[in-house]
Formats: structure tokens, C-alpha cells, sequence
């Protein structure tokens, strides 16, 4: 599966998917050793992508043929589908149209974008990149099942994220 055919098969809500998939493993409290700046950097790309009012994902020739990790086809994917239909049916629609008009979409991608940046700043091998990474993945969902409850989730979750990494970065500075 490469990142080219699913956006064709998620059209409108490719950003979120590539969101998800992108930062999922970010999201996940296991150090991975700065792999997952690469992840980060895709998602702000798109990010900016979303914020200039793009309604499909532009990628490099080159990005769109590249397959997904085996780790992620295998391990990843099956626990995200389980996953997503959990929240399926315990979620319903609600506020769609605010997400996705063009005004949220560009407000949803500057959220992300300043998530993204501060999972990618985030000190290493720290788990502070968990819950800005962790908020975008929330995002995504609540824009796959147009669903701003579980949008706003992410925000907050994110938001607390932000402020830990400011926390602790002053917290270090102070300390040196």
C-alpha cells in the first residue's frame, strides 16, 4: 500500500487519514530513537497544505509511490482499524460542517501544524512528543467521523502536551 492510492481512496478525508497514520506511532509512549521526525515533517508539510485551503493532499512524485513500513502494515494497521471501529459505534456526527468547511480546515491545520512542531522539538528519548502527537491523531478520528467532541479531545490533549514541553524545557534550562 502506498501513500499515493490512499489518498485516492480517502479523497477529502485524506488529510486526516495521512494525520493518522503519520503520527500514530509518535503518539505512542515507546522511544523510537528521532525516526519519527521524518513522520512529523510529512504531517506539518500537509499541515501547511491544509492551512493554504488545499482540498487534496499534494505530495512528491516521489513520496506518492513509497510503500508503508512493513511494521506499520502489519502491527499498526490492524490495531488502528480495530481502533477506529471502536470509536465508530460509540460516536456519532456532530458539528461536521464546522470541520469541514474551508475556514476549520485552515484552523484544523494550524493546529495540527503547531502540534506537529512541538512533537519534532520535543527532548528526546522524553515522551513529551506523546500528547501533541496524541492530539493530532484525536483530530484526525474527530475529522474522519466528523465528530468535534472527539476534535476538541485532541486539542485539549495536545494543548496539555505543549505545556509540558515548555514546563520541563524551562524547567532544564533553569537546571543548567
Amino acid at each position: 500500500m502506498a501513500l499515493g492510492s490512499l489518498t485516492k481512496v480517502f479523497r477529502l478525508n485524506s488529510f486526516a487519514v495521512l494525520f493518522l497514520l503519520l503520527m500514530i506511532i509518535p503518539a505512542l509512549p515507546l522511544p523510537t530513537g528521532g525516526v519519527t521526525h521524518i513522520f512529523e515533517l510529512i504531517v506539518m508539510l500537509l499541515a501547511v497544505e491544509l492551512m493554504a485551503g488545499k482540498d487534496t493532499v499534494w505530495l512528491p512524485k516521489s513520496w506518492l509511490n513509497k510503500s508503508l513500513p512493513e511494521s506499520l502494515r502489519t502491527s499498526v494497521l490492524p490495531k488502528l482499524i480495530g481502533l477506529t471501529e471502536f470509536v465508530e459505534k460509540h460516536t456519532k456526527p456532530r458539528f461536521a460542517k464546522l470541520q469541514s468547511s474551508r475556514f476549520g480546515g485552515r484552523i484544523i491545520g494550524f493546529v495540527v501544524l503547531l502540534f506537529s512542531v512541538f512533537a519534532f522539538f520535543a527532548p528526546p528519548f522524553s515522551g513529551l512528543d506523546t500528547l501533541p502527537s496524541l492530539g493530532v491523531v484525536l483530530i484526525a478520528l474527530g475529522l474522519i467521523f466528523e465528530n468535534a467532541l472527539l476534535s476538541l479531545i485532541g486539542l485539549l490533549a495536545g494543548g496539555i502536551g505543549i505545556g509540558l514541553v515548555i514546563l520541563v524545557g524551562r524547567v532544564a534550562y533553569q537546571l543548567l
